[in-house]
This record gives C-alpha cells, sequence and structure tokens, in this order.
C-alpha cells in the first residue's frame, strides 16, 4: 500500500482528502491528514467577528466531521519534512513516510515580523483580524471608540485575502456612521501598492469608493517600525502616519517546518509550477492554497479551483502519465461595501477584475465590479455553501477555470455604480 500525506487540515487539505479518497483505491492508497488540532476556522468570518456578524461558534467546527471515513486525522505539529528519505518528522517525535506529499500548510500572519508591534500596546491600541483571537479583541475594542483616528496599514504583500482590509475599511465606515460616531472619526488607509488594489480596473473602482466614504489613501508606505509610545506608523522613507486605533495585517509566511525542511523561499513558500502545483525541485512533492509560491490570491476561491485541476493532475501524475490540466491561477471574491452590499471580482493569472455578470453572461445573478445587495447575499450564503458543499468536496456548478463570457473588456469599463 501507497502512502498520501497531506500537511494541513485546512480548506486545500480537506477537499483534497475528500476528493482523492473517493478515487484512490483503498487497498492501494491510505490517506493522512495532519494538523495541530482538531478546530477547523472558516476564516473569511473573522472578517463579520469585529462588527457583531458572526460569533466564534459559527466559524469553528471539528477537522475530523469533514473528512470521510478511510482517512487518518493525526493531530501533531511537524518539525520537518526529509524529501530524500521521503518523510515526514513529527514534534512529537513520530515518523511518517509517504509516496506522495501535499504541502497545504497555509500561511500565517506574523506581527512579530514588524519592531513594535508586539509590545505593550498589543490588543490595547494595536489589532488585526486575522486570527479568531485578534478578531474577537478588536470587537472588544471598537466597541468603546467613539473618536479619533482608525488607520489600516497594509504590511506588505503577498495577504490572505488581500481584499480583505479593503473589506474591514468599508465595514467600519458603515459601521461608524450607524452609530452616529464617522463625524467623529478620521480613516486613514495604509497600503504598501500605490493603488487600492493590485489590478488597475479594480483599483479604480475601489479607490473611488473609498474616495467617497472619505477614507484618506497612504499608498506606497513600506513599514520599517511601529512606535507604541508615540503611536505611529513609521515608513523607510521616514513618513510617520499617526493613529488612534491600529488595524494592521500583518506579515503573511508560510509555515516555519517549510523553512526547516530547505522546501520553501524567503517567506516560506512552496515553489511549485503556477499551473501543475508540482514542486519545482520533488516530484513527489505538491503545494496546494495558500502554502505555494503562485503568483495570485491566496484566497479560499484560489484553493477551490486549483484542487479542481489538482486532483485530475496528480491520478495522472502518480500513474505516470503526463498532467494535463493547467490551472489559469482563477480566484474570485466578494468584496464587503458596507450597508448591506457587495461587489465580486473574477479574475487570473493574466485578466484583471473587470465588469460583467456572473456566473451566467447576462443573467448573473452576480454583478462583478458593482455594489449589490445580490453581492452581499451571496457573502452570507457561502459560509453555509462552505462547510457543506465546498469542504466535503461535493460538485460545484462553477467551472475551475476563468471564462470571459459575459465580462466587458477594460474598454468597455465604466467608474463604478450602485443598487439603491
Amino acid at each position: 500500500m501507497k502512502n498520501l500525506v497531506i500537511l494541513g487540515g485546512g480548506t486545500a487539505g480537506t477537499m483534497i482528502a475528500n476528493k482523492l479518497r473517493a478515487k484512490l483505491g483503498r487497498h492501494d492508497w491510505a490517506i493522512t491528514v495532519v494538523d495541530r488540532d482538531d478546530a477547523h476556522h472558516y476564516q473569511p468570518g473573522y472578517l463579520f467577528i469585529p462588527f457583531g456578524t458572526y460569533t466564534r461558534d459559527q466559524v469553528v467546527r471539528s477537522r475530523h466531521a469533514f473528512l470521510p471515513d478511510g482517512v487518518e486525522l493525526v493531530l501533531a505539529e511537524v518539525d520537518r519534512v526529509d524529501p530524500d528519505a521521503h518523510q515526514v518528522h513529527l514534534e512529537d517525535g513520530r515518523t511518517l513516510a509517504y509516496d506522495q506529499l501535499v504541502i497545504a500548510s497555509g500561511t500565517t500572519p506574523r506581527p512579530d515580523q514588524t519592531p513594535g508591534v508586539m509590545e505593550e500596546e498589543w490588543h490595547r491600541s494595536i489589532f488585526e483580524f486575522y486570527t479568531l483571537e485578534g478578531a474577537e479583541a478588536l470587537r472588544d475594542a471598537l466597541d468603546g471608540f467613539d473618536r479619533g483616528r482608525l488607520v489600516v496599514h497594509i504590511t506588505e504583500m503577498p495577504i490572505k485575502c488581500p481584499v480583505a482590509p479593503l473589506e474591514f475599511t468599508f465595514l467600519a465606515d458603515a459601521w461608524l456612521r450607524a452609530r452616529g460616531l464617522r463625524d467623529r472619526v478620521e480613516i486613514v488607509y495604509v497600503t504598501p501598492l500605490d493603488g487600492a488594489f493590485t489590478k488597475p480596473v479594480a483599483a479604480e473602482h475601489l479607490g473611488g469608493m473609498l474616495e467617497e466614504r472619505k477614507v484618506h489613501v497612504e499608498t506606497d508606505f513600506m513599514v520599517e517600525s511601529v512606535d507604541p509610545e508615540r503611536k505611529v506608523l513609521v515608513s523607510y522613507d521616514e513618513r510617520e502616519v499617526p493613529f488612534d486605533l491600529l488595524v494592521t495585517v500583518p506579515l503573511n509566511m508560510g509555515a516555519d517546518f517549510v523553512a526547516r525542511s530547505g522546501l520553501g523561499d524567503e517567506l516560506n513558500f512552496v515553489p511549485v509550477d503556477k499551473h501543475t502545483l508540482l514542486s519545482k525541485k520533488y516530484d513527489d512533492i505538491f503545494a496546494v492554497g495558500d502554502a505555494s509560491d503562485i503568483p495570485t490570491s491566496k484566497a479560499g476561491s484560489v484553493a477551490h479551483f486549483a484542487t479542481e485541476v489538482f486532483v485530475g493532475n496528480f491520478l495522472e501524475h502518480i500513474a505516470g502519465r503526463p498532467m494535463t490540466g493547467s490551472f489559469d491561477g482563477h480566484a474570485n471574491c466578494f468584496v464587503e461595501s458596507g450597508d448591506d452590499k457587495a461587489l465580486l471580482i473574477d479574475f487570473n493569472y493574466d485578466t484583471e477584475p473587470l465588469p460583467g455578470k456572473y456566473p451566467l453572461p447576462g443573467v448573473g445573478p452576480m454583478d462583478l465590479l458593482k455594489e449589490t445587495r445580490a453581492n452581499h447575499a451571496g457573502k452570507l450564503a457561502f459560509r453555509w455553501i462552505y462547510w457543506n458543499v465546498l469542504l466535503p468536496g461535493r460538485p460545484m456548478p462553477l467551472p475551475a477555470h476563468m471564462s470571459m463570457v459575459g465580462k466587458r473588456p477594460p474598454a468597455a469599463a465604466t467608474t463604478h455604480t450602485q443598487e439603491d
């Protein structure tokens, strides 16, 4: 019997385990998933916790509940991978042999990488919402925040769900307006990018939305440190941004065991072929989801679409045949904009987000790059889809590859509009 070991029981790892268990003979392949604990987090839900929309119970469930019979879940920290010996060493001393290894260990916020962040103001005036604990602490802080300077800050790209800082900004604006506090609070959006987003058409739309909401944008800001005593962000070019409440998106990095194993880049992401997700160094190691270095968003939709392509490729690979599937970097993301509205963006490696309809051309029901209540409803409905369809590996009526059908090219794109 051969062994498939999956390091990480998050979105990508769970989907892969479910899909491959249904396709690999149980007498031919054993499947083992390794993760540190039995708590599976619906990470898109963290965004809503600071505003009281979701609670802990709505975003955490057991990993065991989403893995099928015939998949073993090992609860342990990974110490390192020995790719030459085809073994995974766990911190408790156990060793797992593998014939094929899938690294799906995700990415983690590392506030410790920015000087000053983790000092006495951490979770007092400096917060993040990329962990459950951080989102809950930020909820408590917002409850007592009624005036001053709210700064939303991105340390460096890439980050998990790159639109989330924008979403938080839009939601904070709406939350403050609903409480009659917006005139007392100045909101500043600080980014290392030269605009609100990485893609020109989307950046124009999203930047216009920030301007409408009277959010000041500080671009090209590469943070060097945070001065917690003076409560200022300091950039490498010596600019300073003062704050009363700082919501930072820390540097995101891959798992430490990736570095200890010699498998990662400087941020601990595994270099892979961006179309097949196979390691550039080892023929029996894949990296899927946020753990890889592919040049697209680190988002759940990417894990979903990439997994659809990966499964077919994996079956061809273990059969000794060339992999014929080619992942195109497809991602789509709902962007919460406040007031029960949201946008939807759909893009891939080569094509930026464009206006149009999704998933059916001319019909939708979702509008691309347009604020609508239907998009907001879709964002909220996705939590049920995630738990009941996506994770169990059930089919979803969405193509893994991005389609240009129903989209308007840049020349036809117009400024963003709202649906009242």
